[in-house]
Parts: C-alpha cells; structure tokens; sequence
C-alpha cells in the first residue's frame, strides 16, 4: 500500500508537505521521500527508509534543507520513491500508489523497445515508478504516456508528477481502485490520497477525482486535462481497515462507515438469536476495530470497554517489521491489560478483518490468561478468500496463508476451494462448518463475519463501484 500529498504554490509550501505526507504514515512502513522543484535551486530530492523509525523524524532535518513552491512525496511500502527522471517530456519527478503484477513483462516490452536499462534492486526486484516512467517516455507527452502505463499495467497506478517549472500532473488509476482527492485555495493547488490531510493545510474547497481522470496543478488552478471514466471500482476494505478515520471516500466518512458496519453486525447477530445480555463488555480490537466495536455496542445498548490498549509510544505500527516472528512478538509486547474489565468476564470483540489469524490468537490467548470467561469475535468484513493483486494490502506469499482458504483445504481438501462462496455464507452448511472451526483454532467462543451485503450496506455506495476481490475474487 502506500500514500502521496502534493502541492503547487506562489510561497514556500514544503513545511505542508512534510505534514501531508506525514499524515500517510498509516499506510506504509517501507519508504518515504519528498521531490521539490523551486526556480533559484531547481530539483531536490530525499528518500529515507521508515521501517525502524517514523516519516516524521526521519525528514525533521530535511525540510531545513529543501526548498521550494511546489513538491510532491510519498510513503511506500515497497519502492523508494519519489524518482526523477529527464525524458523527452522534461525533467519530472514522480511517485504512485498501487501494484503491477505484470512487471516482468512490462520490463521486456521497454527493453526490447530500445530502453537501455533498469536498475535493479535485491533479488533482482526492478523499482515499479522507473517503470511506469518508462512506459510515461514512450509516448510524446505526460498524459499520453500515463494514459499508455495505466492501460498496459495489470494492477493499479494512481499517478503523481512534479513538472520542471513547479506544476503537478495528477492521475487516479483507471477504474478508480485508490482514492485521489484534489483542493484548491486562493495561491495554492494540492492532491492527496487521504481527503483530511488538505482540510488542515487550509483547503476547504475540495473534489474526488474520478476513475481514469487526469488533471493539471498550478497555483489555485486545476485543468482537466482527461474526463473520468464510468466505471469504478474503489476497493471496499479501505473504509473497513486502512482508510484513517476523519477521512472521507467518494463522500463516505471511514469513521462512521465504521459505526455504521457495527450496528449491522449487531442488528445481524441479534436476528440470528446471538444472546448479547450475556456479554459483560464490548470492545473493539484496537486500533481500527473500535469504531465497528462503538456501533455494535451503541446498537445493542451493552457498555463499551477497552479490556485492553496498545503500547503505542514506541512501536506504533505492529506490522512494522518485514519478519513475521518479530511483527507478531511486538504485537504481542505492546497489548496491556486492564485485568479488572477482563477477569471473570465475558467479552465480545469486533477486530476489523481475520486475515492469517496468527495474531488474533495470540490476543485471545492473552485475555483468557488475565481470566477471561469468554471470548467472542465478531469480524467486520466478510472471510479473506483471496490475496489482493491490486492494492497489496498484505504480505501473503501464498493465498495459503489465508486463515479461511488454509481450514477450507484442511476439511474439505483442495476440492473445498471450488465452493468458497457457500464458506462465506454463513446460512450455509460449509459457511457454519467453517466459522465453528475458525472458532475452534483460534478460542473463540462463537464466530461471526459481517456479510458482504452488510459491508456495502455500511459504505452506502452501488456494488458496482466497489472492488470486493478479496472477499469474492470478482474483478
């Protein structure tokens, strides 16, 4: 995943740029750079690794440093980013969001095209951004060339490039799968992935850029340079998991899309006879399960309680690290009890997604050896069936390391894969059989995923404009 923030203005805008891609952190732990242009000291560049420390203290010496009207930067959890490039176009430098599945190929294409080369990262690894400016310098101008790497990319691209001369190009990808969102002010133009982060650098007016759509930055000026296209399909597990909460989609609130997804939950276990009167407490597995947790609780009028919290002054992020061992021993280090909302107690927890379940069981095992009675789970999104192509929101090496794909193979066999939709319906024989065994591995008293119904439900848009290929594997 990842994140970018830029903005093209009269004045010195790095400082609101160091704030706006700041407030990205939550969706990367990779990379972070920041590209500037100014006319006295033309481009400047810096690109730090942020996996043992945040963007923020990273690039609080930096901005002394850098300087310019416009700038654009990025958090990566992949590839250094922003990169500059000098082409037929110009010298520009750019930064995306998203995945290419079929780089490899990509990579072939342009070589054998007469592109000299690519520099290669560990094992062999090509930079997704030095490709897509490949395929950009292919064609004859910016648009064009974007236009060509999102046509011919298997995956996603949300585009962001720093023109010589201070204006920015910015492209949504071409069915719209990550959010671009654009502001305008008086002596300034911005474009974000995340919509808040332009509210506090002052832009109060404010647009989603369509699917496919590509537009022009100069200071308080946005020119359409390409019309949206009709199709989209924006991927529904932002509002359940990565989106931060005061952001908004498509003119939905993550945060009450959250609360909103818990009082279905709610509403869904009280008609199948769930006896909520036997839980003491409700609680949401922190951080991004307590607004579904709040909506559950608000629905059923039983209390709200964090049973536990997270250690957060030092380790932030859980997923942190690119070891799993290590990831899941700091989640583990950082969840502090409040053993008298725990002991003797029965508790149901809303987390926000079950993906491998490695440290969902862990935090299980953690509340019943602090005395809990009972622990319920309740997962707001329906079961991870297939590993995301698009966004790359996790690191499964294999769709195996799917919670619900590896219990499907272990009863049924590989055979059982060929009925994945009954196994995420739960009014079905194989959707009960799979929750009581989920249930069983991982110590939960009982088990219940919120519906795909009940998630676009929450969201508020039309199905056909959400990507659901997780939970589906519709494209």
């Amino acid at each position: 995943m990842g994140g970018f923030f830029g903005i093209t203005s009269t004045e010195n805008c790095i400082m609101d740029v160091y704030f706006g891609v700041d407030y990205h952190s939550h969706l990367g732990t990779r990379r972070g750079g920041l590209a500037s242009y100014d006319k006295d000291f033309g481009f400047q560049r810096e690109i730090h690794n942020i996996e043992n420390a945040p963007f923020r203290t990273k690039f609080e010496g930096v901005i002394d440093k850098i300087h310019g009207t416009s700038a654009i930067g990025c958090i990566s959890d992949m590839d250094p980013q922003p990169l500059l490039f000098r082409s037929i176009s110009g010298t520009y430098a750019i930064c995306f969001v998203g995945v290419i599945n079929n780089i490899s190929e990509i990579a072939d294409i342009v070589l054998k095209g007469g592109h000299g080369h690519f520099e290669a990262m560990t094992a062999g690894r090509l930079n997704q951004a030095e490709i897509i400016a490949a395929l950009i310098s292919d064609k004859d101008d910016l648009v064009e060339g974007i236009r060509y790497a999102q046509e011919i990319i298997d995956g996603s691209a949300s585009i962001m490039v720093l023109k010589e001369g201070g204006d920015i190009i910015v492209a949504r990808d071409k069915v719209g799968r990550t959010p671009v969102t654009v502001g305008i002010s008086k002596n300034a133009s911005a474009a974000s992935f995340e919509s808040f982060p332009l509210h506090k650098a002052g832009f109060e007016e404010t647009r989603d850029l369509g699917p496919g759509e590509i537009v022009e930055l100069k200071p308080g000026k946005c020119t359409q340079l390409r019309a949206p296209d009709k199709e989209m399909k924006i991927c529904a597990f932002l509002w359940s998991y990565y989106g931060y909460p005061t952001t908004t989609y498509e003119g939905v609130n993550v945060e009450v899309m959250r609360y909103e997804n818990g009082r279905i939950m709610a509403r869904n276990d009280a008609a199948n006879g769930f006896d909520v009167e036997s839980v003491d407490y409700i609680g949401g597995v922190p951080d991004s399960g307590t607004p579904h947790a709040i909506g559950y609780s608000n629905e059923v009028h039983r209390p709200f309680a964090r049973a536990f919290i997270k250690y957060t002054p030092t380790w932030a992020r859980s997923f942190m690290p690119v070891s799993q061992t290590e990831r899941n021993e700091i989640a583990k280090m950082k969840q502090i009890p409040v053993k008298e909302l725990i002991d003797g107690k029965s508790l149901l927890f809303v987390d926000d997604s079950i993906v491998r379940g490695t440290q969902l069981r862990e935090t299980v095992e953690f509340l019943y050896s602090n005395g809990a009675k009972a622990v319920h789970m309740r997962s707001a999104c329906p079961p991870i069936m297939y590993a995301c192509k698009y966004l790359g929101f996790s690191r499964n090496k294999s769709e195996m390391d799917l919670l619900s794909r590896r219990l499907i193979v272990k009863m049924e066999g590989e055979q059982g894969l060929e009925h994945i939709d009954e196994y995420a319906d739960a009014s079905t024989e194989r959707g009960r059989k799979l929750r009581a065994a989920i249930a069983k591995e991982m110590g939960f008293e009982t088990l219940e995923f919120q519906s795909l119904e009940g998630v676009i439900e929450a969201i508020g848009l039309d199905k056909c404009k959400l990507c659901t290929y997780c939970w589906t594997g519709e494209e």
